[in-house]
């Protein structure tokens, strides 16, 4: 059963909406799911994000106040009501990590069923986590059976000794809350919390590069996401607290010129390689306080772009290299985000990556492809996607605050015992 569903001629409509909460924009994908799962982008909408800060909220109303606008333009465009949302969740509070679970198989006969399945999963996920974080995925990446590896299905298997190999991923209890709360106060209901670049990966990333090898990494207003794949699974997933504000903010303080109008100059002017512009290539900088506008070449805007990016790369590298999976991305890096769309950011990564790159574009559904198919919409198409494909294994609407706020308690309880 999909979150919500409206009535059409010959039919009902299965509406999925998709909402990207990031710190430079908001944005918000409606699709429509026929009966064979195909999935027809009906709107889009997107507004620059306030009250955010490198994925968190920092200011609830105005976080509130930017949702609202993004998704009124999409139900414009789409010409509906939404009132269930996926969201997406990223920012410097989410963690990760591998972990592994053994049982024995318990019928008699040794066939292991779906119940050895799901105990061997909940043996994995059973490590220890501090009061104040929550468990946002686990996420399956192949199971043993009698020390043969590699099964990714073992149900109807036969053996004595079950084991599974899983990706945990976690994020903060207050970061989640507050990002959930955001979006109830908008009006809307959760059904779902999504790790963001796994979402991506559902609309910019094929079968065949997730079996090879495959860097995912989503270049965001606040952070960089990352995300591995080798044979089918997710191996590896961190995040970065820089992202293309941070190129802005450089910007702005190097042309001596408002946010505003460095994030302007950055789109229309900027470029990520110094061998992609000459000296002669020149723009204007509009003055301020009475000044008159100057002239600035390129090439000086290369020099204050290419060396933040180049620190974002290699902190991305270095997060590839601390993974056992990093020498066996066969697919090479994949770009996405609205930072990839900077000119010269592509060749840059093959050289501070040391592999092929190339440019995420989501692909995947009808409809809108003009419009959606842009890096900038990866996580949105992503999340319809993501819910089309794993529509069972989402969290029920309710139960994801339910367990926040018991976590909430349970970690403001113990501090008042440890102080009192």
């Amino acid at each position: 059963m999909y979150p919500q569903k409206e009535s059409r001629k010959g039919g009902e409509r299965n509406i999925v909406v998709g909402l990207d909460i990031g710190t430079s924009k908001v944005g918000v994908v409606i699709g429509d799911v026929d009966a064979q799962g195909g999935v027809m982008v009906l709107g889009v909408g997107m507004s620059p994000s306030e009250g955010l800060r490198q994925g968190v909220v920092v200011d609830l109303d105005l976080a509130v106040r930017s949702i609202e606008r993004a998704v009124h333009e999409a139900q414009l465009t789409a010409g509906v009501e939404v009132e269930h949302v996926v969201v997406g969740i990223a920012g410097d509070h989410v963690r990760s990590v591998n972990s592994r679970g053994v049982v024995a198989v318990s019928r008699a006969d040794h066939e292991i069923t779906q119940s050895d399945v799901n105990r061997v999963i909940d043996a994995a996920k059973a490590i220890a986590l501090p009061i104040d974080r929550e468990v946002l995925h686990v996420l399956p990446q192949e199971f043993i059976v009698d020390n043969q590896d590699g099964i990714k299905n073992p149900v109807g298997i036969s053996g004595v000794r079950l084991e599974a190999e899983v990706h945990i991923v976690t994020g903060a209890v207050t970061s989640a809350m507050n990002l959930v709360r955001s979006v109830k106060r908008a009006g809307l209901k959760v059904a779902g919390l999504v790790l963001e670049p796994l979402a991506s990966s559902y609309s910019i990333l094929d079968e065949n590069e997730k079996k090879l090898g495959v860097a995912l990494i989503d270049l965001g207003g606040g952070t960089t996401d990352i995300a591995l794949f080798y044979e089918s699974a997710i191996r590896h997933t961190a995040v970065i607290g820089l992202g293309g504000q941070n190129i802005t903010n450089d910007i702005a303080l190097g042309l001596r010129t408002p946010l505003e109008q460095a994030e302007t100059i950055k789109r229309k002017f900027g470029c990520g390689h110094k061998d992609l512009v000459s000296k002669h290539e020149m723009f204007t900088v509009p003055g301020l306080g009475g000044r008159g506008p100057r002239e600035v070449s390129r090439d000086l805007l290369v020099s204050i772009i290419q060396p933040r990016l180049e620190e974002i790369y290699s902190l991305a590298a270095k997060e590839i290299k601390r993974s056992e999976f990093g020498d066996m991305l066969g697919a090479g890096v994949v770009l996405t985000g609205g930072g990839s769309l900077l000119e010269g950011s592509i060749p840059l990564a093959e050289e501070i990556f040391g592999m092929p790159a190339k440019l995420g574009i989501p692909q995947g559904f009808t409809g809108m492809v003009d419009t959606a198919a842009s890096p900038i919409f990866a996580t949105g198409v992503g999340l319809v996607l993501y819910l089309v494909e794993n529509e069972e294994n989402i969290r029920a609407i309710g139960e994801e605050e339910r367990g926040l706020f018991n976590r909430i308690y349970q970690w403001m309880r113990h501090l008042i015992e440890d102080y009192f």
